[in-house]
């Protein structure tokens, strides 16, 4: 992986230089994201494939609407259409959220949340399209079939295990966290309270079984599906068990920081700012804060029993997406921290500087997405330093939370 890294005078001279310097940065980003997303999707085989990654030979690679990424194009699309006002942009936008209406009663998969709130989610706040209402609805009613009195939790997978030879009987992982976005919304599209009780008792959950001492998270938290009890606490696409995945912390950061801007839970906002403080003191947190995959990786302290089964690299890989899900999750904690704003809104420049600079995709060799240098599951040997569908989601989205910063 070949970076041009900002460091030094010259990051803070970029960061903290005048607001035309800023505007330029804005505008120039999103000029490009408007280039490689037209090509995307010029190169979209059929209505219903969209856009996840790059295949080995360089051709775009699509997933269909059932995939947990398929909200991430059009919700991109929708940013674009907020960040230039391009009409182009909301009609396409539209063309592509209606694709997933059928997610709405999906109850197969616990990232509905994903793929119905960041395609029509973000349709109904920019357009006020009275029909998306009752989308998310439905979509909330799909997620909440997959809750448990039991566990007090939404179930994540079905079944699985870990690589070393562990049976999941009730899996829950951290990224979960994401999903009760949607679930907060329907309670305010329908006023039915059963949905946002169910996220705040899920969230409520997930602070309690998955965080150690020093808010580092695991991946996976698995129930007894009899008593409640938690069996276990794993990692399925980090370092090992007890390391931190750079993008579970990132999904950790932003649920807890939805959590407290939709209840004004004090202990949300104090998780939120711990998992912060953690992930941005943390003495493997590369100079350009773009994380590494995991912040233990390759530490002798945190070797796996299945270190022979990783694929090997003598410098590890960065996770682009881990840092733009950190970047706009801390851009939101600014406006709600009460004490620590400036200092996280400087933090979510940074990253966000750090990635428009020195890790958007070679529009030569990768002409259908914004950032490259992600990754999406190492120990399974899938999307390994490569472009991916929710990196550049949620740099559109922090790039649209920086400009209303800045105005």
């Amino acid at each position: 992986m070949k970076l041009k890294v900002i460091t030094g005078l010259a990051l803070v001279l970029a960061l903290f230089g005048c607001s035309d310097k800023k505007q330029d940065f804005i505008t120039t980003n999103v000029d490009f994201a408007e280039v490689q997303l037209e090509n995307a999707l010029k190169a979209i085989p059929e209505d219903g494939r969209l856009p996840r990654s790059i295949k080995k030979d360089g051709q775009l690679g699509t997933t269909g609407i059932y995939d947990w990424t398929s909200g991430f194009f059009p919700g991109s699309l929708w940013y674009l259409y907020e960040l230039s006002g391009n009409e182009h942009w909301r009609n396409e936008a539209e063309r592509t959220t209606a694709w997933l209406e059928p997610i709405q009663y999906y109850t197969d998969n616990h990232d509905v949340g994903f793929m119905l709130n960041c395609s029509y989610g973000n349709g109904l706040r920019l357009t006020d399209n009275a029909a998306y209402k009752q989308v998310l609805i439905n979509g909330a009613e799909s997620l909440c079939t997959r809750y448990s009195e039991v566990t007090k939790t939404i179930k994540s997978w079905n079944g699985g295990g870990t690589k070393d030879g562990n049976q999941w009987q009730f899996p829950v992982i951290i990224d979960n966290m994401m999903n009760l976005d949607l679930l907060f919304e329907a309670s305010k599209l329908s006023g039915n309270k059963k949905y946002r009780n169910i996220a705040i008792t899920h969230a409520e959950t997930t602070m309690k079984n998955h965080f150690r001492d020093d808010f580092s998270s695991y991946h996976v938290v698995d129930y007894d599906t009899i008593t409640g009890e938690v069996r276990g606490k794993f990692t399925h696409q980090g370092y090992s068990h007890e390391s931190a995945w750079a993008r579970g912390q990132a999904w950790g950061l932003y649920g807890f920081t939805l959590c407290y801007r939709e209840t004004g839970d004090e202990r949300f906002l104090n998780q939120a700012e711990a998992i912060a403080d953690y992930m941005l003191q943390h003495p493997n947190l590369p100079e350009d804060m773009v994380p590494l995959w995991d912040y233990h990786v390759n530490d002798p302290a945190y070797v796996p029993s299945w270190l022979d089964k990783l694929p090997k690299l003598e410098q590890p890989w960065r996770d682009a997406s881990a840092a733009a899900i950190t970047s706009s999750a801390l851009f939101d904690l600014s406006k709600l921290s009460k004490t620590k704003g400036e200092k996280w809104s400087k933090a979510a420049e940074q990253i966000l500087f750090s990635l428009g600079n020195s890790y958007k995709a070679d529009p030569e060799t990768i002409p259908y997405f914004v950032l490259d240098h992600s990754v999406g599951n190492i120990p399974s040997h899938s999307e390994i330093d490569v472009p991916l569908n929710y990196a550049d989601y949620y740099f559109l989205e922090a790039l649209a939370r920086y400009k209303k910063l800045e105005n």
